[in-house]
């Protein structure tokens, strides 16, 4: 399976519409002749349009240089990942990988065709000066058919696709083709072709107070579908990425948990906090791998005794595979698809009637409880103490997402906030980082010791990251004020 990232943009022409000479827009010298294929693609999706809905396009297409199954992850107009698998002979529907990466856009359910897609298509291919591809302009004419309600549609599109070139170019060709009569189009094909049954689901009864509470969790559940392909993957930024969106979640759950029922909420919390563990698996391997391989490489060579380097890359690349297929395997199981629909639920279903004021004493509560344990954690000395702010660090991430929640609405007076709360949070986090990377290095050095090997740099290692800790402190004191500071917070006391 062949994965690719695509920056396009698309534009809508009216009957009668030329495309224009492009040369001269943002380096291009020469516009090739066109080039002309016929494109077929049967698009797959659940009965309900789950994976349009949450920004996936499944296709199988013939024509074209790349006939085959096709899997889009992301919203049109920005950087798109595409997934692209052999065709087989006969494909009675999408072949397993592919399955794989879906399962949590689909919520587990099955697929089945949607949307015929039927163009013809004229490409130029957009040069520099030296030969070098910078885009490809395509018109297309499309046909489409709902497959399930039988409504037909025709227009004309325009897509540019960046090869070489950068986003100026995009600019530069974006606005050419405006002054020639198009139209920027925000959403894909296969959603034009079903347009008619994707408007029903898009209809929202507005919120009310609670509305800006939802919309944070629905983010976070998009954020958690949209990165499953790349994470499932092991891609380093999608694990994370997905994490973060697992840990958003469960502290806006509990933070605002009279919204839904008690029992639900911390059910939901509960399956998220596995889901997290076996995403932060990854992640941690990940970040601690990278951590030490740095730490070894910055030594003088004189005072690296022994394989240390070896060692650690064997270490962390098994404990990685491991984790990975663990993940993995978290994502196949059916809790996860099971959970995403009761997340469904809870975005998107009616919340418990309160007013703006509940909203707003949620978020105070929050700071308030952050405040608190991060005094008693400083207070707090040894090994206990690094205990209390590893926790306090946890109670200031849930008060800088309550804080987010209000960031729409209260602008840069919160994002300030926000700001403020992520430095503090950082410190205590470089602190953890260096307790749980002192733990490694110690098992490192029993491990070196019983294989008969030198343990020097190991111990070293282990007093840098104690040294690096001890400067933490007076940096944490400062943070801390400047995130109590009477104007980062008056805000909050409307």
């Amino acid at each position: 399976m062949a994965t690719v990232v695509e920056r396009e943009r698309k534009y809508s022409g009216d009957e009668g519409f030329r495309l224009p000479d492009l040369t001269g827009c943002g380096g291009v010298v020469t516009m090739s002749d066109a080039t002309v294929s016929d494109l077929d693609a049967v698009y797959w999706d659940t009965d309900d349009l789950l994976l349009l809905r949450s920004g996936h396009a499944l296709r199988r297409r013939t024509g074209g240089h790349d006939s085959g199954w096709h899997l889009k992850v992301g919203a049109v107009g920005g950087a798109r990942v595409e997934h692209q698998f052999p065709a087989g002979a006969s494909d009675d529907g999408p072949p397993p990988e592919l399955v794989a990466l879906i399962r949590g856009a689909s919520r587990g359910r099955p697929v089945a065709p949607a949307a015929r897609v039927v163009n013809r298509r004229r490409e130029h291919r957009l040069l520099d000066a030296d030969g070098r591809v910078l885009a490809e302009v395509a018109e297309d004419d499309v046909r489409s058919e709902d497959l399930v309600d039988g409504t037909a549609r025709t227009w004309h599109e325009i897509e540019i696709e960046l090869v070489e070139g950068d986003e100026g170019l995009l600019d530069a060709l974006g606005e050419r083709l405006r002054e020639a009569g198009a139209r920027e189009v925000a959403v894909s094909k296969s959603h034009r072709a079903v347009a008619g049954r994707i408007e029903r689901f898009e209809d929202r009864e507005p919120d009310g107070p609670a509305g800006p509470v939802l919309e944070y969790v629905r983010a976070q559940r998009d954020a958690i579908v949209g990165n499953h392909a790349a994470a499932y993957q092991g891609d380093v930024d999608a694990v994370h990425d997905m994490r973060v969106a697992t840990r958003r979640l469960r502290a806006t759950l509990r933070t605002f948990r009279g919204l839904w029922d008690r029992r639900e909420s911390e059910a939901v919390r509960a399956e998220l906090r596995r889901l997290g563990g076996e995403l932060g698996r990854v992640r941690d391997t990940q970040v601690m791998a990278a951590r030490l391989t740095e730490a070894v490489h910055e030594l003088p060579d004189e005072l690296v005794l022994g394989p240390v380097a070896a060692r650690i890359g064997e270490r962390f690349a098994a404990d990685l595979a491991e984790a990975t297929t663990a993940l993995r395997s978290a994502l196949d199981a059916d809790r996860y698809p099971a959970l995403l629909t009761r997340l469904d639920r809870l975005a998107d279903g009616p919340p418990a009637d309160v007013g703006r004021r509940w909203v707003d004493r949620r978020v105070r509560k929050a700071v308030r409880r952050a405040d608190t344990r991060l005094d008693r954690a400083l207070a707090t000395t040894g090994p206990d103490g690094d205990a209390a702010l590893h926790e306090a660090r946890k109670k200031l991430k849930a008060a800088r997402y309550a804080v987010e929640v209000r960031e729409p609405a209260a602008g840069k007076r919160a994002a300030r906030l926000v700001k403020r709360f992520k430095a503090l949070q950082d410190l205590l986090g470089a602190h953890q980082d260096s307790v749980v990377t002192r733990e490694v290095l110690r098992r490192q050095a029993l491990q070196a010791y019983a294989d008969g090997e030198n343990t020097f740099t190991y111990g070293l290692l282990h007093a840098r990251q104690a040294e690096a800790a001890g400067h933490d402190r007076p940096a944490v004191l400062r943070a801390r004020d400047r995130s109590r500071h009477r104007k980062a917070r008056r805000w909050l006391n409307p």
